[in-house]
């Protein structure tokens, strides 16, 4: 789950923040925290599924 750096400073590899919601940037600094990295990958259960959401506080809108 590492993130490709190799064009962190290329000003197109940013471009969809322009356009992007609050919770879509969060998701983007969030899914590059090595902690959360780890958390997810050692997540398996349903149990550990839900500590991981409240731990990160992760909220999921239901599909409707």
């Amino acid at each position: 789950m590492k993130p490709d750096t190799s064009q962190w400073r290329d000003p197109q590899a940013y471009a969809f923040v322009k356009g992007a919601a609050a919770d879509e940037i969060a998701w983007e600094f969030l899914r590059r925290n090595p902690l959360y990295q780890r958390d997810f990958a050692t997540s398996r259960s349903a149990k550990a599924m839900r500590a991981l959401r409240k731990r990160w506080g992760l909220q999921f809108r239901c599909p409707a």
